[in-house]
């Protein structure tokens, strides 16, 4: 079930994200459904191999060069799905595309370990 949420969350913050945020574009609902899948494949494939190249500048950075990571991912993302419609600079777009699926991809994590907490 948390899985299934969280992919569900997940298609809807891109779906939101390309409505509202400026430089993406995408058709439907479906679009947002199918670049969710995406965004889980990448993150679930190219992730952790990226992570665990970059873990000596992560643990220098104290976390920080995560934020780099997540970057990439989702500039991985927006260009196999060719999300960006070149309204603004697409590295600009990206980078508030990254910070909001970050942002909401903690609040989903932490509202699990919480979950599981109080159990």
């Amino acid at each position: 079930m948390n899985l299934l949420l969280r992919f569900l969350v997940n298609a809807l913050v891109l779906y939101l994200i390309c409505k509202y945020v400026p430089g993406f574009h995408i058709v439907s609902v479906w679009g947002a459904v199918i670049a969710a899948i995406v965004f889980g494949l990448v993150n679930a494939i190219i992730g952790p191999i990226l992570r665990l190249i970059s873990l000596p500048l992560t643990l220098v950075t104290l976390g920080l060069f995560s934020f780099v990571i997540n970057y990439l991912l989702f500039v991985i993302t927006a260009a196999m799905l060719h999300l960006n419609s070149g309204e603004i600079n697409p590295w600009l777009a990206n980078l508030y595309g990254a910070i909001i699926m970050m942002i909401v991809s903690t609040l989903m994590h932490q509202g699990s370990k919480a979950t599981e907490n109080a159990r």
